[in-house]
């Protein structure tokens, strides 16, 4: 049975508005919304650990769409969230972080700009996989008890290791916070300093991120449009996370913490192996 031509177009009309024309033509009303409730979730947990947002919408979003599209998704709720969380204690003592952890902030950028040029040349199951066990293995040791400690003569130079090996990491995958994260832990920062030191230091990794992606050709109208509509479900996230961090206590902070780093190391390293 032929369709009438008025339902030909009633249909185009619908798909039309469900579906606008700046939005990548991968996504379809399913995948968006999929993607909006993943970036909930992503803001709950980074509201309430301060950290884990890009691991958590890169490892869902790269199930549904191209890892290139999944990677310009997480951009804009990555920068938006990171400055509420920069900025929530007030100015003057994100300036103050900032000042003191300016050696991991200067390597992160430089070679971060430098990575994202290097996203082409490497396959989807290489990058999860090179993400994902080196998560696990400093998680799963920080679990068992094992102290990793860094020596205060040696803070600068392992300051300037994890900006590089954030910076490497960022880039080509739009997660920089494990190498961050090893840093923090390994130094004994305090709950609230660390989730203020993150904030700074994924905001600034977020802004070099789109950055560096814009001239890679990652970073386009249409894939910045579909960022754009999940910063809404990203802040009501963060929003609610914020609500647990508060009754976090420190010890269960760090542990739920390192929970997390595991739980999202697996997933990548299951992506990687069987897609």
């Amino acid at each position: 049975m032929r369709s009438l031509p008025g339902c030909n177009i009633a249909a185009k009309t619908t798909m039309v508005l469900l579906m606008p024309e700046f939005l990548p033509p991968e996504l379809s009303l399913t995948i968006l919304l999929a993607a909006c409730a993943i970036t909930l979730f992503a803001g709950v947990v980074k509201g309430a650990l301060g950290f884990a947002m890009p691991m958590v919408m890169i490892s869902g979003l790269s199930g549904l769409m191209p890892v290139e599209l999944a990677l310009a998704g997480l951009m804009l709720p990555t920068l938006i969230t990171n400055l509420s969380q920069a900025l929530r204690q007030g100015w003057p003592e994100a300036w103050a972080s900032t000042q003191q952890y300016w050696r991991m902030l200067v390597a992160m950028v430089v070679f971060l700009l430098i990575s994202a040029q290097a996203l082409v040349f490497l396959s989807g199951p290489v990058l999860l996989m090179i993400l994902g066990v080196p998560i696990i293995a400093f998680a799963v040791v920080q679990l068992a008890g094992v102290p990793l400690r860094i020596a205060v003569a040696r803070r600068r130079r392992a300051e300037w290791t994890s900006g590089i090996i954030a910076g490497l990491y960022g880039g080509i995958s739009g997660v920089w916070g494990p190498p961050v994260m090893v840093y923090l832990i390994s130094v004994d920062t305090g709950k609230r300093d660390m989730v203020r030191v993150l904030g700074i230091v994924f905001l600034i990794g977020a802004a070099a991120l789109i950055a560096g992606h814009l001239v890679s050709g990652i970073a386009h109208a249409q894939s910045l449009s579909f960022s754009a509509l999940l910063v809404v479900p990203g802040m009501l996230g963060l929003w609610l996370g914020y609500r647990v961090q508060d009754r976090l206590e420190a010890d269960r902070f760090r542990r739920w913490t390192l929970i997390m780093m595991v739980i999202l190391g697996l997933n990548l390293v299951r992506q990687a192996v069987w897609g």
